[in-house]
């Protein structure tokens, strides 16, 4: 008898009530309907905007990128905002996928309107997605999900990502301009979710 008490007590212990469930559902339907309102820059790991200025757009093999030089339809990864320590420029969340768009999305330009940079971090999971120039894909992809990006605007159009609300469907990007010389550079970034966007969070696109 007492075992069988004990068991029943057990399981009302581990079974939700209809009063509790009800709670909770009234909790997560407040949160959601805030969520628009949140200032998630401020809470999001963004690199640190307090010394921003213009910055040289550094390859892996440490030349800077240039209009004339740069291949078509091709992209490298790069680090922004750099600092003085290896081990934080290798934080996923200053990394960028630079790329020279294909030829028939305006990569053959001989100015900034050729190249993207978007952050790598995926707006789904935080997985990295990358770039594949190869005929009939010409996007980024995440490996983890599936998730898939124009790289002309930086916002999904399939998987998981594709089906957030925005700003969480379009990704944190950078600006670029150049010298006389094609020498390109990095415009000094604003997070914030309608101007370069928030990485990790996503970003309004501009009409």
């Amino acid at each position: 008898m007492k075992a069988c008490m004990s068991e029943q007590d057990s399981r009302a212990k581990n079974t939700l009530s209809r009063r509790d469930f009800l709670k909770l559902m009234g909790a997560a339907g407040t949160a959601l309907t805030f969520t628009p309102f949140v200032p998630w820059g401020n809470f999001m790991p963004n690199p640190d905007t307090t010394s921003l200025t213009r910055a040289k757009v550094i390859l892996p093999d440490d030349t800077q990128a240039n209009v004339n030089t740069f291949p078509v339809n091709h992209s490298e990864v790069i680090t922004y905002p750099k600092t003085e320590d290896r081990v934080l420029d290798e934080e996923a969340f200053r990394k960028w996928q630079f790329i020279r768009l294909s030829p028939e999305y305006g990569g053959e330009a001989k100015d900034v309107s050729a190249f993207r940079a978007y952050s790598m971090v995926c707006l789904h999971l935080w997985c990295l997605w990358k770039y594949w120039p190869e005929e009939g894909r010409k996007r980024g992809e995440c490996p983890c999900h599936g998730s898939m990006y124009d790289v002309r605007i930086g916002k999904a159009f399939a998987g998981p990502a594709s089906l957030q609300a925005p700003p969480s469907n379009v990704l944190a990007q950078l600006t670029f301009e150049t010298d006389n010389d094609g020498f390109m550079y990095i415009k000094p970034a604003k997070w914030n979710v309608n101007e370069n966007g928030v990485i990790g969070y996503g970003r309004f696109l501009k009409t």
